[in-house]
């Protein structure tokens, strides 16, 4: 059985792995985060190096979900915790002899493009698609942290070794978030402000929970040196592409978010 190491496993994605995988036993899963609870198994910050390097002994992977997740973070949150604490864990990876990092990146990293040309780009019949040849578009400075992740982790693989995935995760709000589609899509918000670009981004840009922990579990399992891919679900209108992330991982989405808008239009 794999060991792997969560950090920021208090976060909603490492809530998420944690209770996926202590139920499954799927891995040895070990919740590293800088604060107590139910999902810390052991207690640090990713600006120490140190505690990061001991955390990480024996590990097979580390998937790093810790960081300034907002996507209006300051540029001091994204300093502290998406750039120096993202270069610690590589190095701690590395120091630690861990062959494989999963880093959660972000759709924000290319979202400027999509900024530029909504509403119009998640109507269903658009063809523009973002996969992961796309220029660096960041749309904020958290996105410019996650350019940088993606870079440190080429660098990382090239230059010392280490194996890498890094997920451009989509819109994955978990099941009691008010964009979930299951509470997105009541129809008692028919006549709500701004329901419709809700619901038609949405539609474009969903990730399951489920689809989700399966696309975290191909990262840490599949036979890839790098890989650089889109998380969104089967959904009918695909913002971003999920064949490379098909094909190089084997991810294979099992929910979609619903085609019609409104009963009857799509």
């Amino acid at each position: 059985m794999k060991r792997v190491v969560v950090t920021g496993s208090n976060g909603k994605i490492g809530q998420m792995v944690m209770d996926a995988w202590r139920e499954s036993g799927a891995y040895d899963v070990v919740g590293l985060a800088r604060s107590e609870g139910p999902y810390t198994d052991i207690l640090a910050d990713t600006s120490d190096l140190d505690a990061l390097v001991q955390a990480f002994a024996g590990a097979d992977a580390v998937v790093h979900l810790a960081g300034s997740s907002a996507v209006g973070s300051s540029w001091e949150d994204v300093l502290e915790s998406n750039i120096i604490g993202l270069r610690n864990v590589f190095e701690a990876a590395r120091v630690a002899g861990v062959p494989r990092v999963v880093f959660s990146s972000s759709n924000h990293a290319v979202g400027t493009f999509e900024m530029a040309n909504s509403p119009q780009i998640w109507e269903i019949d658009d063809p523009r698609q973002i996969d992961e040849t796309s220029e660096i578009m960041p749309d904020s400075l958290y996105g410019v942290s996650k350019a940088y992740g993606e870079a440190m982790a080429r660098y990382y693989v090239d230059h010392h070794g280490l194996q890498a995935v890094c997920l451009r995760i989509g819109g994955c709000t978990g099941t009691d978030s008010p964009s979930a589609p299951e509470n997105l899509w009541k129809p008692e918000r028919d006549a709500e402000a701004g329901i419709r670009e809700a619901r038609m981004r949405m539609r474009a840009v969903w990730l399951s929970n489920r689809d989700c922990v399966h696309l975290i579990e191909r990262s840490i399992d599949a036979d890839v040196r790098w890989a650089l891919v889109y998380g969104i679900s089967d959904n009918p209108r695909k913002l971003w592409d999920i064949d490379h992330a098909r094909e190089v991982l084997g991810f294979q989405p099992q929910d979609a978010a619903p085609r019609e808008i409104f009963p009857g239009v799509e």
